[in-house]
């Protein structure tokens, strides 16, 4: 793991705890411990769903432009795909994965935010691609990742400009999936994390695989995905197990073993 980046486990939720004074800026080191937290769980068979979390100040308020300030364009070329891989490495984890926000995703820390399937925020947090004011764009997925999310206009808006985004509107164009107080947004992200703890998890990977593959490819393809990852299910003991506990006790009662 990283001196900044930790993994905590407790009943089947992982949490991802970027730590590093005083803004969480995404460094390197802090990347490739984005990246070995994110590795770590993924294997974990204790770990049955993933918060990633900054703290209760803020998420993450963008990449460390004193490190970057200096590199020369060869430089970035050798480091932009480790940049994009090590936040990708975390939209890739196999479980359900929510982004508890507070306080500034900013730049990478948004791209960061973006890697999660689901977003809870608090009533202070903000969101920005400001990378435009830099002079360049979004390196770790924000063009690509937001504009699925949010539409291609509203991204465009958002990158074009820079501005900022508070919770409020952050909500309404879908960027966050829920806002509460600041102080709930760990406690209602584990809970959220925690009802996946005993679920089917390979139906979980497969559900969530069939949905992010299917919007890189055209309907035909994405349909065969979900049909191949469908079938396959049908080989788990988890699907036995669901089955037969529907027949004889109705829905929501089984008890799976995750394989």
């Amino acid at each position: 793991m990283s001196e900044f980046v930790r993994l905590e486990v407790e009943d089947g939720v992982g949490t991802i705890r970027v730590d590093r004074p005083k803004m969480n800026a995404l460094d390197a080191a802090v990347q490739e411990g984005i990246r070995a937290a994110a590795t770590e769980a993924a294997g974990r068979d204790d770990v049955r769903a993933v918060v990633v979390y900054g703290g209760e100040r803020l998420f993450a308020a963008g990449a460390d432009i004193k490190e970057m300030a200096d590199m020369s364009y060869r430089d970035m070329v050798d480091r932009s795909g480790a940049l994009q891989s090590a936040l990708s490495a975390v939209a890739r984890i196999p479980k359900p994965v929510v982004a508890a926000v507070t306080g500034y995703a900013l730049g990478g820390g948004c791209e960061l935010a973006l890697c999660a399937d689901v977003r809870i925020c608090g009533e202070g947090a903000t969101f920005g691609q400001p990378e435009i004011l830099l002079g360049i764009i979004p390196g770790a997925g924000g063009t690509q990742r937001l504009s699925r999310l949010v539409g291609p206009a509203r991204a465009k808006d958002l990158i074009f400009t820079g501005r900022f985004v508070k919770a409020e509107e952050a909500e309404r164009i879908g960027l966050v999936d829920r806002v509460v107080p600041d102080e709930d947004v760990y406690t209602e992200a584990v809970a959220w994390a925690r009802q996946f703890s005993s679920a089917a998890a390979l139906a979980l990977r497969a559900a969530k695989e069939s949905v992010d593959r299917g919007l890189e490819v055209d309907l035909e393809t994405g349909l065969e995905i979900e049909r191949v990852q469908f079938a396959a299910l049908f080989a788990t003991e988890d699907r036995g197990t669901g089955m037969r506990s529907f027949l004889a006790e109705g829905p929501g009662k089984a008890r799976f073993s995750g394989r």
